[in-house]
């Protein structure tokens, strides 16, 4: 192991969610539905927006990149928890636990960042509709997405070598089921302040920004509702931001409290509960906010499954 001080720890043990035997068949049922679940809605979003040339628009083509990394994004940890509450094998490699950290940073902060996206979207749609075509053309939408993915590749990156850089001796209980951060540190033998300051600071000024950046384009937003006379039109129109602003207040909202929060003990084991949401429940029922409040999608669902009886039958 190559990594600086790296090099007296061979692997780390996930403590898991619980050790009570009689819990872990439940909550492996319980995560299990929840993770075939996200699974099967997603891919169904995707391939809905890659069959369905109605859907070729911004929106939808942020949607389906937030569909993809919620994917990836609970797969990355929902397997390995999955396997200990099973089996109980409960250990991880140092490099497992580096691609697990770093893996899940990368489509966390970059699910932030095309949420911010998306706030943007929503702002010139409403805003600003008649450019609404030139300013969200096919170029910008790609230009948009690849820097959220390039944003957070690069933070992703340095929360880890920065988190690895540490030297990790005798401790290798890791108080999570997955290697995150605020746990994997702790287990570090020197002291941590400035190491978790420093991964504090980065992620707040990722965080925060995209959080504001999300706020700043609503409250426009919101002024120029209040502005049409119409309350129906007025509707008709905030109607297209309510699952986005459901999401960004489960995911990001989470987040902020899971991140930049003290790391004591109690502290892990709120953030172990708040994970849960994050990787397990909200990626599950993205696909049931967007698709029962999105018109467009289940008619094109309806569209696409009609297809298929008509083929059927003839």
């Amino acid at each position: 192991m190559e990594i600086n001080n790296v090099t007296y720890v061979e692997g780390f043990i996930l403590l898991g969610i619980t050790d009570i035997p009689e819990l872990q068949i439940f909550l492996f049922v319980f995560f299990l539905m929840f993770y075939l679940f996200n699974l099967s809605g997603n891919l169904c979003i995707v391939l809905i927006i890659i069959i369905d040339q109605s859907l070729y628009k911004p929106m939808y083509f942020f949607l389906g990149n937030l569909s993809f990394l919620d994917i990836f994004y609970s797969t990355i940890t929902v397997p390995k928890m999955l396997s200990g509450l099973l089996i109980g094998d409960k250990r991880i490699s140092v490099f497992g636990c580096i691609a697990q950290l770093h893996f899940f940073h990368f489509q966390g902060s970059t699910e932030a960042l095309l949420l911010t996206s998306m706030s943007y979207d929503r702002y010139v749609a409403i805003c600003n509709p008649l450019r609404y075509h030139i300013l969200m053309g096919r170029a910008s939408c790609i230009q948009l997405a690849s820097i959220s993915w390039l944003i957070g590749f690069l933070y992703s990156l340095s929360q880890t070598i920065i988190t690895f850089r540490l030297p990790y001796c005798n401790r290798k209980q890791v108080r999570h089921f997955y290697c995150d951060i605020k746990p994997v540190i702790k287990l570090a033998c020197t002291s941590t302040e400035q190491t978790e300051l420093l991964v504090s600071g980065i992620f707040a000024l990722v965080a925060v920004s995209t959080f504001s950046l999300i706020i700043v384009s609503y409250m426009y937003i919101g002024s120029h509702l209040l502005k049409i006379p119409s309350r129906h039109d007025r509707r008709k129109a905030f109607s297209t931001c309510t699952s986005h602003i459901t999401v960004v207040f489960l995911y990001i909202g989470t987040a902020l409290c899971m991140y930049l929060g003290p790391t004591t003990q109690d502290s892990l084991e709120q953030d172990r509960m708040s994970a849960i949401l994050v990787t397990v429940i909200t990626p599950a029922v993205n696909p049931l906010i967007y698709t029962l409040r999105n018109k467009e999608v289940k008619k094109s669902l309806q569209r696409i499954l009609a297809r298929k009886r008509h083929a059927k039958f003839h």
